[in-house]
């Protein structure tokens, strides 16, 4: 489907957002379905459910000016939504982007929303294809061509099947933690967390990973056991990521949400590495869907990422041709975000992306 049947077919859609609206002067409205932005300098703050996929998808759109660029920023996990923690990361960014969050089908407020049984499998390409789905509703309601798409970890590899399905809906891609393909990615950090524990002394990591055994694995706890070494050993090599940014906004701090989030979270999880070690994780191998790229690629990775590693990700980077690219190795950052990757990650946006759309 083309890019202008794929905007008809949603513009049918587009007004079902029914999220209620919030009374308080500054609190977020709810998100509509006609172009919201009447003005370049109006600020947006907008949030609700809009139908993605056949089901009620939770969205959050804010930014000072309807005139700046829409950034789309895909969470990780997958089943770990950035909507409650958003403001404490990337809220000093809505001067320079309009923010959007989504939380993808099986996980947060969408998960709460469409509570699937536990045997309702959950596909990559089924949130690919929201994805771009969110993306394609993003051009319409905010009067905009395209849109900038970030990830990292899981969203990595969303993000990467966007930009190749549909590369007329982005300006550019920015990723970090990128995963390249699960029988890469995961021996490597099997056998670099192994020799890191046997090199410190460390006979309780040791035991538990020749205990599991190299990957590939058929026990679904398999990957978390190496998972909780490797933020281990990722900690003694990075800086933290500050308290306050794990506290969430007072509306996901509801008893309902948090069961919503833990429940969408395991969920998630299970579908993501499979009972049997044959879930969603299992198919990855992004160098199968070829080097060629319509869309500039930008990466910043962190220097001590144990679980997608650097230099997998750079052999993986240098195979690829696209309009414009740039690989950024970030000191003293892991897997998981923290101020040095935001830091560096605002910087490519403002410096190298945002100036490619203008």
């Amino acid at each position: 489907m083309t890019h202008n049947s794929r905007l008809l077919a949603l513009l049918a859609i587009c007004a079902t957002a029914i999220s209620a609206p919030l009374t308080h002067a500054e609190a977020p409205t709810t998100i509509a379905g006609p172009i919201t932005c009447a003005s370049p300098a109006q600020a947006i703050n907008e949030e609700g459910f809009v139908t993605i996929g056949g089901i009620e998808q939770w969205v959050t759109i804010k930014g000072d000016s309807c005139a700046n660029p829409v950034l789309l920023m895909v969470h990780g996990g997958p089943g770990n939504p950035m909507s409650p923690y958003a403001d404490n990361l990337y809220g000093a960014w809505k001067k320079n982007f309009t923010l959007v969050q989504w939380d993808q089908r099986g996980a947060g407020k969408t998960y709460g929303k469409n509570r699937p049984s536990e045997d309702t499998p959950l596909t990559f390409a089924q949130i690919s294809d929201d994805g771009t789905e969110v993306a394609e509703y993003l051009t319409h309601h905010l009067g905009k061509p395209k849109v900038i798409l970030m990830g990292g970890s899981w969203s990595s590899i969303l993000a990467i099947q966007m930009i190749k399905t549909s590369p007329d809906l982005f300006y550019a891609y920015l990723g970090s933690a990128q995963i390249v393909s699960y029988k890469v990615n995961q021996p490597e950090t099997y056998a670099h967390l192994l020799t890191l524990a046997r090199a410190a002394g460390d006979a309780d990591s040791v035991k538990i990973l020749e205990g599991l055994g190299a990957p590939p694995w058929t026990d679904p706890r398999s990957s978390g056991a190496m998972r909780r070494i490797d933020r281990k050993y990722e900690a003694m090599v990075t800086d933290p990521a500050p308290k306050a940014w794990w506290q969430p906004e007072a509306q996901y701090t509801t008893p309902e949400y948090e069961a919503d989030y833990e429940a969408g979270e395991d969920y998630s999880y299970i579908q993501f590495v499979g009972l049997h070690g044959d879930g969603m994780y299992a198919g990855v191998d992004l160098p199968a869907l070829g080097p060629t790229f319509e869309v500039p690629v930008f990466i910043t990775q962190g220097a001590e990422d144990l679980l997608t590693s650097p230099d997998i990700s750079r052999a993986y980077f240098d195979s690829i041709t696209a309009p414009q690219k740039a690989f950024v190795l970030v000191p003293r950052v892991g897997h998981d975000p923290n101020q040095p990757l935001v830091d560096a990650q605002f910087k490519m946006l403002t410096e190298t992306i945002a100036p490619l759309i203008k």
